[in-house]
C-alpha cells in the first residue's frame, strides 16, 4: 500500500474521511473534510474523486459528498453484523410489541458499544444511540451487562484503556461493584447514565445457551421513562428475548 510523506497509507486516510460522516453529519464539503481528518485539501480532492468512482461516496447537487450505495451494499454482504441482527429481528419484534419504547441490539467492538439494530415507537423516549452509533462501554447499561460478562482480562484491558472509567459512580456505587452486580443479578437497569427521566435496561446474550463460562457476545435493551408502567416486566421479557435468541444462534442438537 503506498505511502504519503507523513508515513500514512493511503487506505489510512480514505478510511478516516469515510469515518468523518456519521447520523449528525451525512453530507460533507471537500473542505470540512480536509480540515476534521487532517488531510490536505489538494489530497483529500483526489481521494473523494476515487472514492466516488468507486460509489464508495456519493456526490450531491449541491457538492457534498456523503456516503455510497456501495458501501452499504459491501457490508450488508458479508458483516456479521447483519447475520446477527437477522436472526435477532424476531425477538427485538416481540420485545417492541410490549413495551413500545425503544429496543435495542448492541456488541461490543474495539472498547465501545456498537447499535446494531433500534426499534422505536412514535412516543419512544428520548434515546442517544442510534443505529451504528458506537458509545462509550461504561456510559450505558448496554455496554455494562457485556463487559460484566467477559473474561477478567477483557475487563482488565477495558481499565487500562479507560483508567477514568473506573471512578465513575452509578447508583449502585462505583464500576467495579456495579459489574459485580450486574453478574449476580443477571441484568443492568439503570436510570438516568445519560438521560434524565430515563432508564436503560439490558440483558446479554451468550454464546452459548446454557453452561458455566458464558461470555456475552450481544446485549438486549431497551430505554424507558423512570416511571414507566410495565417497569417490573421489563427483565423477565428481555431475558426471555435472550434465552430465544441464544438458542436461535447456537441451536443444541439431539444426540442420534
Amino acid at each position: 500500500m503506498t505511502h504519503s510523506s507523513s508515513g500514512e497509507t493511503i487506505l489510512d486516510r480514505m478510511l478516516r474521511i469515510l469515518s468523518a460522516f456519521d447520523a449528525r453529519r451525512r453530507q460533507r464539503t471537500v473542505a470540512e473534510l480536509s480540515q476534521d481528518t487532517n488531510i490536505p485539501l489538494a489530497t483529500t480532492y483526489r481521494l473523494v474523486s476515487q472514492l466516488t468512482q468507486e460509489d464508495i461516496l456519493t456526490r450531491y447537487p449541491n457538492g457534498t459528498v456523503g456516503l455510497g450505495m456501495r458501501l452499504w451494499e459491501l457490508a450488508a454482504r458479508s458483516s456479521p453484523a447483519v447475520g446477527l441482527r437477522t436472526i435477532a429481528m424476531p425477538f427485538l419484534d416481540d420485545v417492541q410489541g410490549i413495551f413500545r419504547q425503544h429496543t435495542q441490539l448492541s456488541v461490543l467492538d474495539d472498547h465501545e458499544v456498537l447499535v446494531v439494530e433500534r426499534l422505536s415507537s412514535r412516543n419512544s423516549v428520548v434515546n442517544q444511540a442510534t443505529v451504528a452509533t458506537r458509545m462509550p462501554i461504561h456510559s450505558v447499561s448496554m455496554g455494562l451487562v457485556q463487559l460484566a460478562f467477559q473474561p477478567t482480562h477483557v475487563v482488565d484491558q477495558y481499565f487500562a484503556v479507560h483508567p477514568n472509567a473506573a471512578k465513575t459512580r452509578y447508583p449502585t456505587g462505583d464500576m467495579t461493584t456495579t459489574l459485580a452486580k450486574i453478574r449476580r443479578d443477571g441484568f443492568a437497569m439503570l436510570d438516568g447514565l445519560i438521560d434524565d427521566g430515563t432508564t436503560g435496561a439490558a440483558v446479554p446474550v451468550f454464546d452459548k445457551p446454557t453452561g458455566r463460562n458464558r461470555v456475552a457476545i450481544a446485549a438486549i435493551s431497551v430505554v424507558i421513562p423512570d416511571d414507566f408502567e410495565q417497569r417490573s416486566a421489563v427483565v423477565p421479557v428481555l431475558m426471555a428475548a435472550s434465552r430465544g435468541l441464544a438458542r436461535a444462534l447456537h441451536p443444541v442438537t439431539d444426540p442420534e
